[in-house]
């Protein structure tokens, strides 16, 4: 059986459906699984020994430059070849209902209820029900499965094994990564400014900690917001600019990531490495909480189905409730070390 998933963006998102991936070959090997997914993200899914084949497409583009539109139908086209047996649109929207359409005959995909644009599900055959609002490791998860007739359960996701996976990574990084200190990877930006949490209290909490902390950034603003960050803690250090593929070998190596709710924070969990999610204006459903892998969020309240982007209530989270998870999720040397020196307490 060929299948073709339709996951396009956004890089936290493809990783929470890709955790489908290793139970759906567990039960039946035999299955092809190509994935068709956005140029810039197709890094995140290469090395996966559960992925056949990765398409890519530049829909993005298409935003500010409609001529290519013909040459991505083109494309997109040239995929069907492959005869798919069943196309799954994870993404839920209008232009990815209508890519699963050009790739094949036989289309599933949420029903109208469960996604924000509701005529996307006018394109599928196999419609599944799953609300809006519920855990969204848990959708992906159920619309990629349930249309195979495969149920993949909380427990075999608690469980999971990690799927991020790479290859001839930059060796740079191994220069950041200190042999003699904790190494936590900071990640302060993401795709809305309320959803940042302080750069200074990003500093006080790397004060606290007193190990290693690398920030990772991927805008020139981000780039400036961690060379600030450098300026006040001598044990902040500015990553360089890495692909997806150096980011992965980063996060894997790392002991602790501390992030805000975007798709390198959320690598975290898919390479089974120790995290904090700070949350403001999005939902903590978003993610699996684990013995490893915590949240903090803000008092505000979400609404799932409106998002509201002028909540900036996440400045408002103490660091020292940050700093408190740290101290559980950081390794046992680093505790006893604490209790030792008694230099930096937590707050």
């Amino acid at each position: 059986m060929k299948i073709a998933i339709v996951k396009l963006s956004a890089l936290g998102d493809i990783v929470h459906a890709m955790v489908a991936l290793q139970f759906i070959k567990a039960h039946s090997p035999e299955i092809q699984i190509d994935w068709i997914v956005e140029e810039r993200f197709a890094e995140v899914l290469k090395h996966n020994p559960d992925i056949d084949n990765i398409l890519t497409v530049n829909l993005k583009a298409l935003k500010t430059d409609k001529t290519g539109i013909l040459a991505e139908i083109k494309k997109i086209r040239s995929y069907a070849s492959n005869n798919y047996d069943l196309v799954i649109d994870a993404q839920g929207l209008i232009k990815s209902a209508v890519t699963a359409k050009l790739l094949g005959k036989r289309i599933a995909g949420f029903d109208a209820d469960s996604i924000r644009e509701k005529a996307a599900s006018w394109f599928y055959d196999i419609k599944v029900a799953c609300a809006y609002d519920a855990n969204t490791i848990d959708r992906n998860a159920l619309v990629l499965s349930n249309p195979l007739g495969i149920d993949i359960t909380a427990e075999q996701i608690f469980n999971k094994k990690p799927f991020l996976f790479f290859n001839n990574e930059d060796s740079q990084i191994y220069d950041f990564l200190l042999k003699d200190r904790i190494n936590i990877v900071l990640v302060i930006g993401s795709t809305w400014d309320s959803r940042n949490y302080p750069p200074d209290k990003f500093v006080k909490i790397a004060e606290a900690l007193q190990q290693n902390c690398l920030v990772i950034w991927g805008s020139e603003q981000e780039k400036a917001t961690a060379e600030w960050m450098a300026t006040q803690s001598g044990l902040i250090k500015v990553m360089p600019k890495l692909d997806l593929n150096s980011l992965k070998a980063l996060i894997a190596k790392a002991d602790l990531l501390i992030g805000n709710d975007t798709g390198p924070t959320h690598m975290a969990w898919g390479l089974n490495r120790p995290s904090i999610t700070i949350f403001g204006p999005t939902p903590v459903s978003r993610v699996y909480q684990t013995d490893i892998n915590k949240v903090v969020k803000s008092a505000s309240i979400v609404n799932p189905y409106k998002l509201n982007k002028q909540d900036y209530s996440i400045k408002d989270i103490d660091e020292c409730e940050i700093i408190e998870q740290a101290k559980v999720l950081l390794p046992e040397t680093y505790r006893e070390n604490q209790i030792k020196t008694a230099t930096r307490p937590f707050c």
